[in-house]
């Protein structure tokens, strides 16, 4: 394993994030606090608690999900798409150092910027709701399992997309309405059962659901079940991304 050259793709990525710290961190941050404002304040003093949870209470889980799946994609997507647009990838691409190596430099950088932006939105949330974590654990064990699958889905995307505008359609067009349609805003449990047996075809779901159960023990679907699922996603991120390293998919042409 060539730590070093590990090293030199994950140093340079995180120095871009602070290059751009705005974008990068405070932007997303000012975005989740007007969601409290809105939905937890405004809205949520309307709302009756959910299962004996304070709806502003309730939604936390669901926004850092929200912002944990769509900043693992964009950080990661846009990390290895930018070497490809340079032309800059052929140099990564002829080091001796092996996908692995290059694999662990782009998406461990990715994943680290998310899991760094969740801490702090969970930070920022205990300043406008009373926040518990009955299982941190658990909690960090969906922290660092979903800003690493997505940061793999976003590294997919990156190799894929061909121009910047591919890069924003899947996580504008399906993850971003799956997040909102995946139980962050409400409880599964209140649709009708029709709307309940549709809304467990939506991945977003089990993620969202097993995190809101390490904080207040309220799940959608089984913890395991959750866990399960994330782990599927995870595998069928790895074994496309060993399918495009293998092929050279849109990296050698």
């Amino acid at each position: 394993m060539n730590l070093y050259a590990v090293k030199a793709i994950y140093v340079f990525e995180m120095a871009r994030t602070f290059r751009t710290i705005y974008q990068s961190i405070l932007a997303p941050v000012i975005s989740t606090s007007l969601y409290f404002v809105v939905f937890g304040a405004a809205i949520g003093s309307r709302i009756t608690a959910v299962e004996g949870v304070s709806y502003g209470a309730f939604i936390v889980p669901g926004l850092v999900m929200l912002s944990l799946l769509t900043q693992s994609i964009s950080n990661a997507s846009f990390g290895i798409y930018f070497p490809r647009f340079t032309g800059t990838i052929y140099e990564v691409l002829s080091a001796p150092i092996s996908y692995v190596e290059i694999l662990l430099g782009y998406v461990g950088a990715a994943a680290t910027k998310s899991i760094i932006l969740g801490v702090i939105i969970l930070a920022t949330a205990t300043l406008f709701v009373p926040l518990q974590v009955a299982h941190p654990l658990i909690m960090l064990t969906f922290l660092v399992l979903t800003s690493v699958t997505f940061s793999l889905f976003g590294f997919i995307i990156g190799i894929w997309a061909d121009g910047f505008e591919k890069l924003q359609i899947i996580p504008l067009l399906v993850v971003m309405p799956l997040t909102f349609l995946g139980g962050s805003f409400y409880s599964v449990n209140m649709l009708p059962p029709f709307w309940q047996t549709v809304t467990l075809f939506n991945p977003v779901v089990y993620l969202v659901s097993g995190f809101r159960w390490s904080f207040y023990e309220l799940a959608d679907v089984s913890l395991w079940v959750s866990i399960g699922m994330t782990g599927v996603f995870l595998t069928g991120c790895l074994v496309t991304v060993w399918w495009i390293f293998r092929t050279g998919y849109r990296l050698k042409a």
